[in-house]
């Protein structure tokens, strides 16, 4: 039942040394042109940190959420969704792209969105650097609270991984899907804690305010982003609400399951399909 599972994990683990060659060989190609090279890598997320700040701690400034100060809260929530987006957008684009490749060398197309999302590892390592800088400045003291964030990281990069699956293999099958996929990841951006909190909702609307902003939480990103406020800012324990954890689980593993089931059905016939 979970052979296709099985298979796809085994080969992410077999070829993991290829993954990490071609992830570093996709960065230098990158900005091998640029006069700065790879410190675009370092450059380009301190320029996205430094506009939000200017933006909202000097010109719009903000109300704080709780007792914490809007920037700090919406710059834990903006450094993930920098990597979330482009890692789902192109991981669902990488087996459409790269397939040629597959063909004239000898490794499985699994790898390929698993390529894309390590890949984009290198800046959002980089984002979390400045986003600890930024942190302590604000005066966010170390906790027990900071260990969860390791437990977090693992959500992110597994809900990656199943949903990319999926996705690249509906994306190659179907190429209408990949124009939707980046209209409704602009939409979500809105429609995750990113940018607001969603307690406004309950706040605003006493009725159906509870009601809607559940309905917000079924988005597995926002059990994500929430987490790693949770951790750095020190809010909550994973475990304290067991059901929406055990929520994002069942839903990453059926990603995962469903993702591998169709990439190990299709992949033989990829190339038909281009």
């Amino acid at each position: 039942m979970f052979n296709s599972v099985r298979q796809v994990i085994r080969e992410q683990i077999e070829f993991r040394d290829l993954i990490f060659r071609m992830a570093k060989f996709e960065n230098k190609g990158m900005y091998q042109v640029h006069y700065l090279g790879t410190f675009w890598q370092f450059l380009s997320p301190a320029i996205q940190v430094a506009i939000y700040w200017f933006v909202f701690s000097t010109i719009r400034g903000g109300a704080p959420v709780g007792e914490t100060p809007f920037f700090l809260w919406l710059i834990i929530g903006l450094i993930p969704w920098f990597f979330i987006s482009p890692s789902i957008i192109q991981g669902s684009n990488s087996v459409y792209q790269k397939i040629g490749l597959v063909s004239k060398m000898n490794f499985p197309v699994s790898v390929l969105p698993t390529i894309r999302i390590v890949s984009n590892s290198n800046q959002f390592f980089v984002m979390l650097g400045i986003l600890i800088v930024i942190a302590l400045s604000y005066g966010v003291k170390p906790s027990i609270y900071n260990i969860q964030f390791i437990y977090y990281l693992i959500c992110l990069f597994a809900f990656l991984f199943a949903f990319s699956l999926l996705s690249s293999t509906i994306a190659t099958l179907i190429r209408d899907y990949q124009t939707a996929l980046q209209s409704v990841m602009r939409m979500l951006l809105y429609m995750s804690p990113v940018m607001w909190d969603t307690s406004l909702i309950s706040r605003t609307f006493p009725v159906v305010g509870p009601l809607l902003e559940n309905i917000l939480r079924l988005n597995p990103l926002y059990y994500i982003i929430e987490g790693f406020r949770d951790s750095i800012l020190g809010r909550a324990w994973f475990f304290e609400d067991m059901v929406y954890t055990g929520y994002f689980w069942l839903l990453t593993l059926c990603l995962l399951y469903f993702g591998a089931k169709i990439h190990m059905k299709f992949r033989k016939n990829f190339m038909d399909y281009l």
